[in-house]
């Protein structure tokens, strides 16, 4: 690995660290109303991301290898994943993660986006589908990145995003391992996934002189991850 490549992904490294200690949503108190508006958030966004934004950021690739590559996970995310969830899509892993704590699955499937959700959309739709295919790329990986162990404050930091969930909602519900596949095994798909998209993006920015945007993309996309996960716990909050 080049010198350019490594200063490039320390940078990017230090933009998710960032982003983990300052979200509110990973810090804040964690409740039931908080677990079963994620469920409806979060499955409608799994949706939306991988069958409209991360497909306009593979159609900008020009590396087909690496567009087979954001398609196949975009695949295994809507359609059905047979190396983790058994050939079922992660979205559908996850309402059946919120029927396992009682939410009704007539809730889940009903449910509409927050406005703070739509205006991630909004932004994500900007920061993906409209510019140089090397920066929607940052906005297809910086948030699994979050997913992996090393980020973050002390808990966030041994565990990672997922992780921590995991943890929390285990706590709260107490539901086996098997019933929280979602997170331990998304934790283990974001590893490959973001390995993928972080070294791509560090290698191919360094050979095109564009280290300083793709740093500042992955902080813009960052931003709007904070936007969203905070807005769902409000969002939670409001409705007790």
């Amino acid at each position: 690995m080049s010198k350019s490549t490594s200063d490039v992904i320390a940078r990017l490294d230090e933009a998710v660290d960032d982003f983990c200690h300052r979200v509110r949503y990973f810090h804040e108190p964690f409740t039931e109303a908080r677990a079963r508006m994620f469920v409806r958030q979060h499955r409608l966004n799994t949706r939306q991301r991988n069958s409209v934004l991360k497909l306009k950021v593979a159609t900008n690739t020009p590396d087909w290898d690496l567009r087979l590559d954001i398609i196949g996970a975009c695949a295994e995310e809507i359609i059905a994943d047979d190396q983790f969830f058994e050939g079922k899509a992660h979205w559908q892993v996850l309402q059946e993660l919120g029927e396992r704590i009682g939410m009704d699955s007539d809730d889940i499937i009903g449910a509409d986006p927050l406005s703070t959700t739509k205006v991630c959309w909004y932004a994500w739709d900007g920061l993906m589908g409209n510019r140089h295919w090397l920066l929607g790329l940052i906005g297809n990986t910086c948030a699994e990145r979050a997913n992996i162990p090393g980020y973050g404050p002390v808990g966030l930091r041994e565990h990672g995003w997922f992780g921590m969930e995991r943890l929390r909602w285990q706590k709260m519900f107490g539901l086996t391992d098997e019933d929280l596949i979602f997170f331990s095994k998304h934790e283990e798909a974001d590893i490959l996934h973001s390995d993928m998209g972080w070294k791509t993006v560090a290698e191919r920015a360094a050979d095109m002189h564009m280290e300083d945007a793709v740093v500042q993309a992955c902080i813009d996309n960052l931003q709007v991850w904070e936007i969203y996960l905070n807005g769902i716990g409000d969002g939670a909050d409001k409705l007790g």
